[in-house]
């Protein structure tokens, strides 16, 4: 599982201005994502701005609009299911390159907590629900926040 090995992160993110972008799709998956980035965010003292989005593939360039727009990082939350097209491919390809592209434009960090799943108990166990494995919503905001401290020591 992808969590084994994670970093056990400690960090303060007093006046770092950071925006959740996050899809709507499969809303009890993207619902335990956004909760786990609020914890996290908020046990780092970070300011949240919180912006929904239809689905995964809008995410690129509304948090290339929030960073443009003065934040200091994005969380970008969504859930992409495999279904019995091709489709699933396109818009996982989509996002990971738009949200990768957009932290290099702006010089600014985004946490990816994107996940791309077979099927739905995938998705629950790495939602940061009761009883999940993993959060990623928490774990995508410390690597932003982590990734903007670094930044604003360079």
């Amino acid at each position: 599982m992808a969590g084994s090995g994670a970093p056990h992160l400690d960090l303060d993110a007093s006046g770092l201005q950071v925006t959740i972008v996050y899809g709507q799709w499969h809303d009890l998956i993207a619902g335990g994502l956004l909760g786990g980035a609020r914890r996290s965010l908020a046990a780092m003292g970070a300011t949240v701005t919180e912006i929904p989005v239809a689905g995964a593939f809008e995410l690129s360039v509304v948090a290339q609009a929030a960073l443009e727009r003065g934040a200091d990082a994005v969380v970008a939350l969504g859930v992409i299911l495999r279904g019995g097209t091709p489709h699933f491919d396109y818009i996982a390809h989509a996002a990971t390159a738009g949200l990768t592209d957009v932290a290099i434009r702006t010089g600014k960090p985004v946490g990816f907590g994107v996940l791309t799943i077979d099927d739905e108990s995938q998705g629950i166990d790495r939602a940061g629900l009761p009883g999940s494995k993993e959060d990623t919503g928490a774990k995508a905001a410390e690597a932003a926040v982590g990734a903007a401290l670094a930044i604003r020591a360079l």
